[in-house]
């Protein structure tokens, strides 16, 4: 259902890969790039530092942390580096799929 999902909402998974990492690497300073199911199609969506998508009824799936504590101990200022190894080894497409499958039919609203 999830990868679904994902190729009517963005037409492939790496499509959705990129469109994460854009959000991801486009914050400026502090926040997170989340995949959101809004009751209609899944699209990702940006907040910036304490934010998250259920004040705008939108139902998380995943989440990329794109705080600075999240990945300079181990990749220093180079967050495309960190951003790009979370998409193609630590992603949890089951942990989505989870989310996903207890989601409201239509959204939170």
């Amino acid at each position: 259902m999830l990868k679904a999902r994902i190729e009517t909402s963005f037409g492939s998974v790496d499509a959705l890969k990129e469109s994460l990492a854009a959000a991801a690497k486009g914050l400026f300073g502090s926040g997170w790039a989340w995949l959101v199911d809004d009751g209609k199609l899944l699209r990702v969506v940006q907040t910036h530092n304490a934010g998250n998508p259920l004040v705008d009824q939108l139902v998380p799936l995943l989440v990329i942390d794109v705080w600075e504590h999240a990945y300079y101990l181990d990749v220093q200022n180079r967050r495309a580096d960190y951003i790009q190894g979370i998409l193609a080894n630590l992603v949890n497409w089951e942990f989505a799929a989870t989310n996903l499958a207890g989601a409201p039919a239509n959204g939170l609203a």
